[in-house]
């Protein structure tokens, strides 16, 4: 009889063995995947046959590099805008010069301004001061000049002086478009009946006033002739 008392007590102690194992064992989700490893903190060591997370480095060092303000013939351009637009800041170069001289220095004209490197800027900077040479005869904007009978095209304010100049020349030897200019009209030509008005307009009455004018002047005439 006390075997069989003895059965049930051991029956207990085992289970009692299996409760705290079971609860030490890792849990699992269903369908029998494990959970995921956890990520590793900032700054320790990567573990042997797991994936560390990729840090963008490049994009933190090109925001960091990035020049906001690229200095080219003595005028500071957007570094934030392409190549091709940047250099139209440059007074006397337009959308279609900026390409030319970005593929002359062979740099891309849809690339970043402020993202070229050191030695890209000093090849765009060498093709702008020889861009006479660098552009076709028929791109320049100052063909066969006056004085010198040369071609060559103007930039920033030698562009300024030189249209000053002209203006000046055209005074002096009183041609119409230097009359022009000298009274402060219109010079290419546009019509002037509606527009262009510079000095006290003259013959001008509004319809209200008209009726009212012309009684005015009846009456003094009436009292002249009494």
């Amino acid at each position: 009889m006390a075997d069989k008392s003895d059965k049930p007590e051991k029956a207990k102690k085992e289970q009692k063995q299996e409760a705290p194992a079971a609860e030490a064992a890792p849990a699992q989700k269903k369908g029998g995947k494990k959970e995921k490893a956890t990520k590793p903190a900032e700054g320790a060591e990567a573990q042997h046959g797991k994936k560390q997370p990729k840090i963008k480095k490049a994009e933190e060092k090109a925001k960091d590099e990035i020049k906001y303000i690229v200095r080219i013939a003595n005028t500071d351009l957007d570094g934030t805008s392409t190549v091709q637009y940047a250099l139209t800041g440059i007074k006397g170069i337009g959308l279609r010069v900026s390409k030319v001289i970005a593929r002359k220095a062979g740099v891309d004209p849809n690339a970043i301004m402020g993202y070229l490197s050191a030695e890209q800027v000093d090849r765009i900077k060498n093709v702008v001061d020889n861009i006479d040479t660098s552009l076709p005869a028929w791109m320049l904007n100052r063909r066969s000049d006056i004085y010198t009978g040369e071609n060559r095209h103007l930039l920033g304010t030698d562009l300024i002086l030189g249209v000053k100049e002209d203006i000046n020349l055209m005074k002096k030897i009183r041609c119409y478009k230097g009359i022009r200019h000298e009274r402060g009209q219109k010079v290419r030509g546009q019509r002037t009946r509606s527009t262009g008005r510079t000095g006290a307009t003259v013959g001008v009455i509004r319809k209200k006033e008209a009726p009212a004018a012309a009684a005015a002047g009846a009456g003094e005439k009436k009292e002249e002739k009494k």
